[in-house]
């Protein structure tokens, strides 16, 4: 699996200001977020649930050629399994962050693992978030980034499950563009929503100065 501008923006963007201990990475693909989670902060154990083999298996070899792999630790099952069996066994996250799938049938392609990491029929956001909210620790953030045109309701499904929204950044491609996607961090804490924007490039390859400072850490050449 490639690795992705919404990986990259979700896991430089989510917030640590409650310095989690514990970390959980749902549909780690490559594990992308989980690793740049472990660069940025010193939790204990970052965990990623993986329901694709072949995927797994790639976190897996990431994870161990890291300079974290004593804390990373992947689970090769469904969001929904592991969800239920975390819960049973009273597990909670501080944090958790995900990059889901979001697109619909209509685009349903021939490629199974393609299907899986992309397509809403394999991960529903309200079967996402109702999982969130049972092992989420009562301190805990829930980030993700999502479709701005799903923004609404994604945030009233989330209230359905009693997780406000407590940060959201639309986000640009660049200064002409629509808005594409949106920043989002939940907690069961009610509050002030903080709203901000980001437009990431200039011109093709010319990144603005707020998307250089924000993920210039994880690249190679910024």
């Amino acid at each position: 699996m490639k690795v992705g501008t919404d990986g990259v923006l979700l896991g430089a963007w989510c917030s640590l200001e409650n310095f989690p201990k514990t970390i959980l990475d749902i549909g780690t693909g490559t594990g992308i977020i989980s690793l740049m989670l472990a660069q940025r902060s010193s939790a204990i154990s970052i965990d990623g649930v993986e329901i694709d083999k072949s995927a797994f298996e790639q976190t897996v070899d990431n994870y161990e050629n890291s300079d974290w792999s004593d804390r990373l630790c992947c689970h090769n099952a469904s969001f929904q399994k592991f969800a239920d069996e975390s819960n049973n066994q009273g597990v909670k996250y501080d944090l958790i962050v995900s990059n889901p799938p979001f697109y619909k049938e209509d685009y349903i392609t021939s490629n199974i693992s393609r299907n899986q990491a992309r397509f809403t029929q394999f991960l529903t956001f309200k079967e996402l978030i109702q999982g969130v909210s049972q092992i989420l620790s009562k301190s805990g953030f829930f980030s993700t980034i999502i479709p701005f045109k799903e923004e609404s309701t994604f945030v009233s499904l989330a209230q359905q499950n009693s997780l406000f929204l407590n940060r959201i950044c639309r986000v640009k491609g660049n200064q002409s563009s629509e808005i594409k996607r949106c920043l989002l961090t939940f907690s069961f804490n009610k509050k002030e929503t903080e709203e901000t924007n980001l437009i990431i490039e200039k011109s093709r390859h010319n990144y603005t100065k707020e998307y250089v400072e924000l993920t210039n850490s994880f690249y190679l050449k910024m």
